[in-house]
Formats: C-alpha cells, sequence, structure tokens
C-alpha cells in the first residue's frame, strides 16, 4: 500500500524511547546537509588551491572529486553495516572518521595530503549517510509519517549543495580556503554530543534485520570498487581523451567489476543489493530523477563558478553572490513541495520539478555562457527556476523512491538514494562535457529533464 502525504508537519510525538523525533530529524537534517556541503565546499576556492599547491587541471579534478568516488563506491556497503549494526552505532563510527578527517584537512601541506583527507571525509560520509536513512525510519516507524519526513529530507541535499557554493566563497574570500573545513569539523562535534540524547539507542529496533546477518563482503568489494574506478574513468574524461588508456583502463574495469557485482548478487543468498529492490518502477523513476536533479544542480554550480572567476573575472565572494537568489528560490520552493506532494502526489511533483528546471537550464543554455549579457536578465531567470524545480523533484523524488521500503531495509534505501545523487553528477557532466560548450551541455541537460519529466508525470 502506498504512503499517503498529507502534510510536511513533523509531530512532536515522542518516540517508544521517549525521545521527540523533531529533535532527532533536526539532528539529522544538519548532518545530511553537512555532508553535501563538504561535497560542494571546494568548487569556488578551487582556483586559490591550484595556486598555492601548482596544480595542473587534472590534480584539481581529482581533488575535486576524490571526496565523491570514496562516498559513491562505499555507500551500499553503509548501508549494510547501518541495516546490521544499527544506525546510531554506524552513525557513530562514521561521524569520527569523517570529523577527523576535516580537522585534518586544514592542515595539509600539500597536494598529497589534502587528497588523502578528502578520499578519508568520503568514506566516513558513506556510513553516515545512510545510517542517518536508517534512524530516520526509526524516528518514524509509521508509513505516513515517514513519507512526509521524507518529503522535507528530498530538499536538504540541494540546500546542503547551495549552502557549499555560497558560504565556501565567502568564508575563503574572508580566511582562506582552509576555513571551509571548520564547518564540517563544528557540526561533527555537536552531532556526536547530542546524538546520545536525541537519537534511538544503537540496538536493532523491530524489524531490523538479525545481527547473524551476512556483510557480503565479495559483494562490497566489487561494488566499492567498481563504481570507484568507473567514476575515476569519467572524472578524467575532462582531462584525457575517451579513448586514452588513463579513461579507458579504470572505466572498463569498473564496467567489468560491477558486471561481476551483479553476477555475485543473483547467486548470494542475502545479497548486497537485492535484485527485487530495483524492479520497482516508482523507486527506479525516483532514483533517476535525483541522480539527474543532483547532476543538473552539480554543473550549472561547476560551470558557471568557472565562467563567473575565469571570463568574466569575479573574486571568490562576487562568486558566492551571484547564487544567493538561486538559494532563496530553493527555500521557496522547499517549503512548498510537502503540501503538493500530499495534494498532486509525488509522481505529478517530481515531473513539475523536472519540467520547472528543464526551463531554467534552457535559459541558462541560452544566454548564461554570454559573458557580454548582464547578470539581471541573462543569468537570474534560469538560476531561479532550476532551483524551484529542482527543490520539487528532489523532495518528491524521495518519496518515491523510498515509499513501501521495510524497517530491515532502511539503510540500503539510504545507500542508494546517496549513490543516485552521488553518481549523478560523475556521470552526466562527464557525459556533457564531450558535447563541446557551456551553452551545449545546458541545453543537452534540459532535454533530459524534459524527457524525464514526461516519463514520470503519470506515476502517482
Amino acid at each position: 500500500m502506498r504512503t499517503q502525504h498529507t502534510t510536511t508537519t513533523v509531530t512532536e510525538r515522542p518516540t517508544e524511547a521517549g525521545r521527540p523525533p523533531r529533535r532527532g530529524f533536526a539532528l539529522l537534517a544538519a548532518v545530511q546537509m553537512t555532508l553535501i556541503f563538504t561535497l560542494a565546499s571546494l568548487a569556488v576556492p578551487l582556483p586559490r588551491i591550484g595556486t598555492e599547491f601548482r596544480l595542473d587541471r587534472s590534480q584539481l579534478i581529482l581533488l575535486s572529486a576524490a571526496y565523491g568516488l570514496a562516498f559513491a563506491g562505499l555507500l551500499l556497503f553503509g548501508g549494510r553495516l547501518a541495516d546490521r549494526y544499527g544506525g546510531r552505532r554506524t552513525l557513530t563510527a562514521g561521524l569520527l572518521l569523517f570529523g577527523a578527517a576535516s580537522a585534518l584537512a586544514p592542515l595539509a601541506p600539500g597536494y598529497e595530503a589534502l587528497l588523502a583527507t578528502r578520499f578519508g571525509q568520503g568514506v566516513g560520509a558513506a556510513l553516515v549517510a545512510p545510517a542517518a536513512m536508517a534512524l530516520l525510519r526509526s524516528l518514524f516507524p509509521g508509513p505516513a509519517a515517514y513519507g512526509r519526513a521524507m518529503a522535507t529530507w528530498g530538499g536538504l541535499s540541494v540546500l546542503g549543495a547551495t549552502a557549499g557554493n555560497l558560504l565556501s566563497g565567502v568564508i575563503a574570500g574572508a580566511t582562506s580556503w582552509r576555513g571551509t573545513f571548520a564547518v564540517p569539523v563544528a557540526v561533527t562535534v555537536v552531532a556526536l554530543l547530542l546524538a546520545p540524547r536525541v537519537l534511538p539507542p544503537a540496538v536493532p529496533g523491530p524489524g531490523r534485520a538479525p545481527d547473524g546477518r551476512s556483510l557480503d563482503l565479495p559483494g562490497a568489494l566489487l561494488a566499492t570498487a567498481g563504481i570507484t574506478l568507473g567514476s575515476f574513468g569519467l572524472v578524467l574524461t575532462d582531462a584525457h581523451a575517451w579513448g586514452s588508456a588513463p579513461v579507458l583502463v579504470p572505466l572498463l574495469s569498473g564496467m567489468l567489476l560491477l558486471a561481476a557485482f551483479g553476477a555475485v548478487e543473483r547467486r548470494t543468498a542475502d545479497p548486497l543489493l537485492p535484485p527485487d529492490f530495483l524492479r520497482d518502477g516508482r523507486r527506479s523513476l525516483g532514483l533517476a530523477a535525483i541522480g539527474l536533479t543532483a547532476a543538473g544542480t552539480a554543473t550549472v554550480f561547476v560551470l558557471l563558478s568557472l565562467s563567473f572567476q575565469q571570463q568574466r573575472g569575479w573574486d571568490e565572494l562576487r562568486t558566492s553572490a551571484a547564487f544567493v537568489p538561486f538559494a532563496v528560490a530553493l527555500l521557496g520552493s522547499g517549503r512548498l513541495a510537502g503540501p503538493l506532494i500530499g495534494r498532486c502526489g509525488p509522481g505529478r511533483v517530481t515531473a513539475t520539478g523536472l519540467g520547472t528546471a528543464a526551463a531554467g537550464l534552457g535559459l541558462l543554455a541560452a544566454t548564461g555562457s554570454d559573458t557580454t549579457v548582464p547578470y539581471a536578465y541573462g543569468l537570474l531567470p534560469g538560476l531561479l527556476l532550476l532551483p524551484a524545480g529542482g527543490a520539487l523533484s528532489f523532495s518528491a523524488a524521495a518519496v518515491l523512491a523510498t515509499d513501501d521500503v521495510p524497517a530491515h531495509r532502511a539503510g540500503l534505501a539510504g545507500g542508494v538514494l546517496n549513490t543516485a545523487m552521488e553518481l549523478g553528477p560523475t556521470v552526466l557532466f562527464a557525459a556533457l562535457l564531450t558535447l563541446g560548450g557551456d551553452a551545449v551541455s545546458l541545453a543537452a541537460a534540459a532535454a533530459l529533464f524534459a524527457a524525464l519529466a514526461v516519463l514520470t508525470i503519470r506515476v502517482k
């Protein structure tokens, strides 16, 4: 039976452990936003880092992608750990690793050390994200309450990415790029202190998988290596030709490993990713919309941040200020998402959001890459429509992707949802860059958004 969504209000009814769910939700929301903030936090100050460490383009690309590579590669395994050992225990372990890497990052004396800390952040985040989803399921065990919580949860990632681009430029402009790591450190400390007070205990709850459940280590290794290598190959397409060895070797290796992962999962009694999990058409469309929305937002941020600084000659602070209307539209649309989902259903809201975002991308493709066009009417309309649509599609698609997920698969659902969100930008951005200039890339993204909107509009 499908969840009915009537309102986004998160009730204050205490959980079985006596903890008001709103406080736990607020803590988990702050953590989730911080994970995505960290993903986007180097986008604006990246040119300054390159100058300080004398990095070439390929090194900058790898530095920017390192966090996401580790994050995406380990998410499925992180979901299994959360389902087996409990959300709070897995969340705590992930936060300790994430916080330690974040604290070491600003002390990095050179490129290699900074790269290692970014990978460390990604590993910690891969434990935290699915654990947060599992805890969310524990906080709101009822289907209707969980659906309302997910409608709000879906918009947090886009908001975190926007905050990362805005605040990183402000912080880097006022201090240095090293100061941007203060945000994840502070949130980690607060989360570790508050978690025992506002989150359910670490012991498995009703419906959770038994402790004897297999971890499926062969599947975990194949999935992690396949996703990481394949993504790494795609990342390198910006600096190397598709037919070159630096691209083909990791890309083909990743594809072979993922094919082996699929074969192993079909023969495993307790697979890491059960094949039936993705057979639900609503869930597949929801995951596709999440990946595409994340990709479109990330593509616009990267292309415009570089264009503002390298072609228009803007500094980091002015670059961040240019995205303030984006954030305002995102917040406004996000507040409307829940009530719309309740009235119209997640499928129609997802389609509406995708269509609106497609219009914004189309406008940016037509005028955004022309540096002679003023910001007010060359960029601003697109920068308002894209986040307005993105917030709707992300919130509604999160409901589609997690509806009817049983309690013992809450961590798996979190891992799959976040994997889609991480892989979307990697795959689409690499593909779009091969098409030519910024305008062509944005126009192609707009066409993909419109096509998926058509496919989703009839989904209830």
